[in-house]
């Protein structure tokens, strides 16, 4: 796990300090070791590329593993961020097929892969991964991010530089890419917590998608799609199993050899329990087979309607895991507020969570932990399984309703129909109402942070015409999607739009601001292609929730667990912001906009939220994602 970096430059060569600089800021990544180096080609015209690393080691701690690496037998150069869980499968593979290694770690085992098999080694990875490689005789820069975007890949380009990195703020400490707020991303912001990739907030600094890879070759940028969860009619199908119970049993499988193929480590290993489903089952598959206590990590809160302590103290005893429980206060969380934001890489409303609970593992000693992250998408969690089907019909018949007359019955309607759609605000349902289909698809309104009325009221005019590029790829979202049935179409959106853009993104950074590699087994790629081919409803039970995820626990986690009410992994913010972190919050959001923000929003806009949330006409999640961005924008332009 490392952070890297690389700069391309043809003509002049590369800006003194430009690549240093740009290492040197993801330190926080790999503090166990870094290294620069700079390589000269004709492409056809002078060309200089420079490539960095800072490295969090895991396997192979000698110096063996350090990088860029270079491989003798291809002259290519590589840098790597992340863990390819079957290498040494692959490296039994390649030796067979001559290749000569000198080390054990899996970065050298990529480096050969690549070199064997150019682009078609994507193929054999099951890992999480962004690399990098300089193919020497092909004289070109080939990038890659693994299948579901768990580990972050950012580039800039111009006419005669390309500059990559995994942290939007690596790209801007090289100062080749200019520090302008982008519209789009900041439209994005404002709709949904998070910006969407490949937009960042950053102009002209974009995300490499998950599932892509991406060429620079003679000043020319080739970016290919190589991977997606299956989404065509019948996809995938010829392996599906005809049974619930065969494909029950096939889940369990995979499940299995992905939990015990992603503990690979020469390192400490930990697991975060959060009492429920997802983090419980790692623990039940786990435990069957590691003799010695597996480690647990878990946050309390003073705040009983947040706290899960109970929960989590019932699986580690029932397991007998080592468990280490952290009670936060609201003065510990107040003081880590300020590290959160600077750790933030783009702006969240979410991720002090995980920053406080990889905070206390890593200073446990752990370098890595496994997450059940991924769950509520793959296996059907969320009320949105059950939600989004009935406003997808809903939003059929609703254009009944004549036109003239939406704004005006919109908000009626809204209310009333909320009390059927349990999840969604009446304010959202009076957006799809009114709203005329600008909405894209009925989803997002169970992810929207501000809607459409909402956010123009904080929006300056210049800034209204940017929602065509901040939509973009949304909307290929929503048409890649169309012919999944209703249950997977929410699982496809969700993983593609809030697990990727927010819940993966706020992992890596936050984990790495600590240099903690988190690893998300329930995202597995080839079990989140097979739970993609089977129909909708058999992730759905009236009586069980997550039927396919419990069932493959063969009854291991106590129904205390199975049963409890599902609650997110938040902290008390509702309460803070109206304690301790009020005047902060109140006097941010009272001042006119600052820097490039105040461009785009309309003064007092901000204001008016706070008055809102603080007459209890909105939820906390509105002044808080505002104070955030205010805060991010002050650190970084």
């Amino acid at each position: 796990m490392c952070g890297i970096v690389g700069i391309v430059a043809r003509g002049p060569g590369l800006e003194a300090g430009a690549l240093e600089r740009a290492t040197e800021a993801l330190a926080h990544r790999g503090p166990d070791d870094s290294g620069t180096i700079v390589l000269r080609a004709n492409t056809p015209e002078t060309t200089e590329i420079g490539l960095g690393n800072c490295r969090l080691a895991i396997l192979d701690l000698s110096p063996l593993g350090h990088q860029p690496m270079h491989d003798p037998a291809t002259g290519n150069w590589m840098v790597y961020n992340g863990e390819i869980y079957n290498f040494r499968e692959l490296r039994d593979r390649l030796q067979s097929l001559g290749a000569k290694f000198q080390g054990h770690s899996d970065t050298e085992v990529l480096l050969k892969a690549y070199g064997a098999w150019g682009v078609q080694c994507l193929d054999h990875l099951r890992g999480m991964f962004a690399f990098a490689v300089w193919d020497a005789r092909q004289q070109k820069l080939f990038l890659a991010r693994d299948h579901v975007g768990v580990k972050p890949l950012y580039y800039f380009a111009s006419d005669n530089l390309f500059v990559f990195a995994s942290e939007v703020r690596a790209l801007l400490a090289t100062n080749l890419a200019p520090r302008r707020l982008n519209p789009a991303g900041l439209v994005n912001y404002l709709t949904f917590g998070s910006v969407y990739d490949p937009e960042t907030l950053v102009e002209n600094i974009r995300a490499l998608l998950p599932g892509h890879y991406l060429e620079w070759q003679n000043g020319c940028l080739r970016e290919v799609p190589y991977w997606d969860y299956p989404t065509a009619s019948g996809e995938g199908q010829d392996s599906a199993p005809q049974t619930r119970s065969h494909a029950e049993k096939h889940v369990c499988d995979l499940l299995h050899e992905a939990v015990e193929q992603q503990t690979v480590s020469d390192v400490p290993l930990g697991i975060f329990l959060s009492g429920g489903i997802d983090s419980s089952s790692l623990v039940a598959m786990l435990s069957r087979a590691h003799r010695n206590p597996l480690s647990t990590f878990s946050l309390a809160f003073r705040e009983a309607e947040y706290n899960e302590a109970e929960y989590c103290l019932a699986i580690a005893r029932r397991f007998r895991t080592d468990h280490h429980e952290s009670l936060i206060s609201q003065a510990d969380a107040l003081a880590a507020v300020p590290d959160a934001i600077r750790a933030m890489d783009q702006p969240t409303m979410d991720g002090v969570n995980i920053y406080l609970v990889a905070k206390k593992t890593r200073e446990a000693g752990i370098k890595v932990a496994l997450s059940g992250l991924g769950g509520d998408e793959m296996f059907g969690g969320y009320s949105s399984f059950r939600s989004v089907p009935r406003l997808e019909r809903f939003a059929r018949w609703k254009h009944w309703i004549p036109s003239r007359a939406n704004h005006a019955i919109g908000s009626q309607l809204g209310h009333a129909f909320a009390a059927i759609y349990p999840g969604v605000r009446g304010e959202k349902l009076a957006a799809l109402i009114s709203e005329n289909g600008r909405l894209l698809h009925p989803y997002f309104l169970s992810r929207m942070l501000f809607v459409p009325a909402q956010r123009e009221r904080l929006l300056s005019e210049a800034l209204r015409t940017a929602s065509d590029a901040a939509f973009s790829q949304a909307r290929r979202v929503v048409r890649t999607a169309q012919s999944l049935d209703p249950i997977n179409r929410v699982s496809y959106f969700e993983s593609r739009c809030y697990m990727q853009n927010t819940l993966l993104r706020d992992a890596d950074c936050m984990s790495m601001a600590h240099g903690l590699e988190v690893r998300v087994p329930l995202l597995d790629h080839r079990l989140s292609k097979f739970l993609f081919t089977l129909p909708g409803s058999w992730k759905l039970d009236g009586h069980t929730p997550k039927p396919l995820l419990v069932n493959a626990t063969a009854g291991a986690l106590p129904d205390a667990i199975v049963r409890r009410r599902k609650r997110g992994f938040t902290l008390p913010f509702e309460r803070w912001l109206r304690d301790e972190m009020r005047r902060e919050v109140e006097n941010t959001l009272s001042s006119s906009p600052a820097g490039p923000l105040a461009d785009f929003l309309h003064p007092g806009a901000m204001h008016d939220v706070w008055n809102r949330f603080m007459a209890g006409k909105t939820s906390w999640s509105r002044p808080w994602a505002l104070y955030v961005l205010q805060k991010w924008c002050e650190l970084n332009f």
